[in-house]
């Protein structure tokens, strides 16, 4: 089996890379599913018809997914290609703590196949730019980041798997903050991801980012094993043509190695398991 289920396209603030063009690419990459998993981040971002002014930023939107025309044009692509593609409604969450009831909101409103929960903020500080970093020490805007992941899982549970779980390492000066550091938080976290029946996922965009591991780390993925969690995910993370389907096999073999056996695509919401 051959995914790719962390999909970005014209509909996330941050790509332009249109979705026929995605699915065609896709299909000629010989990828047998695709699920798109374009942005919302509630908080820093508005809904298109909320009703408060968009900012832009670089001449595109600082906006969430328009979801009737992205649901829409999704629909249209699996009518225009499902007998060559499966392709899956998805969207990535990313959740903040004051945000939940949003986000409980959107996920009741539109049903999906498939959610990625990625902590992108917190208390509306971003990361990309050095904002949640400014003003804390390196054990200060770890901690904070992974304790506010904790407080996520446990109050919100309309996902499926939990995103780039150590996404802070690729902002941090220093690189990836000491695993033993921060363990106790990590293994919190996992233990009520795997007692929720969700998963996370592998996300392959930390090889063009030049990091020094996997993302999630693989001891990350060992702690996962360990506690007894099955159901990942793989995806690219793309946001344009170059990144569609890279470095995925290579992301299965590194999961074998680890002792994995499995990986998962999703159906309305249910893992559906595949030999890696």
């Amino acid at each position: 089996m051959q995914a790719d289920y962390h999909v970005h396209c014209e509909f996330s603030d941050d790509s332009v890379y249109p979705m026929e063009d995605v699915v065609t690419d896709a299909i000629g990459l010989g990828l047998e599913e695709l699920c798109f998993t374009d942005h919302v981040d509630y908080g820093i971002k508005v809904d298109w018809d909320s009703g408060q002014e968009i900012v832009w930023r670089n001449g595109e939107p600082m906006a969430n997914v328009d979801y009737p025309r992205y649901f829409a044009k999704i629909a249209d692509m699996q009518e225009k290609y499902g007998d060559r593609i499966r392709i899956r409604r998805g969207l990535e969450l990313g959740v903040q703590s004051h945000t939940i009831p949003q986000f409980e909101a959107l996920t009741k409103k539109y049903p999906l196949d498939f959610a990625i929960l990625s902590i992108h903020q917190v208390g509306d500080e971003e990361f990309w730019n050095g904002e949640f970093l400014q003003g804390r020490t390196r054990r200060e805007f770890n901690e904070a980041y992974y304790r506010e992941m904790l407080r996520v899982v446990q109050s919100f549970k309309n996902y499926s798997v939990l995103g780039h779980m150590d996404l802070i390492a690729r902002y941090d000066p220093e690189g990836g903050y000491p695993f033993d550091e921060v363990k106790d938080l990590i293994e919190e976290i996992l233990k009520v991801v795997i007692a929720d029946g969700k998963g996370i996922e592998v996300n392959t965009s930390s090889v063009r980012y030049g990091l020094s591991d996997w993302q999630p780390s693989t001891k990350i993925l060992e702690l996962y094993r360990d506690l007894g969690g099955r159901i990942i995910t793989i995806g690219s993370d793309s946001h344009k043509p170059a990144h569609l389907a890279a470095h995925i096999s290579a992301a299965k073999e590194m999961l074998k190695g680890l002792g994995f056996r499995e990986f998962c695509t999703f159906d309305k919401g249910d893992p559906v398991f595949h030999p890696l």
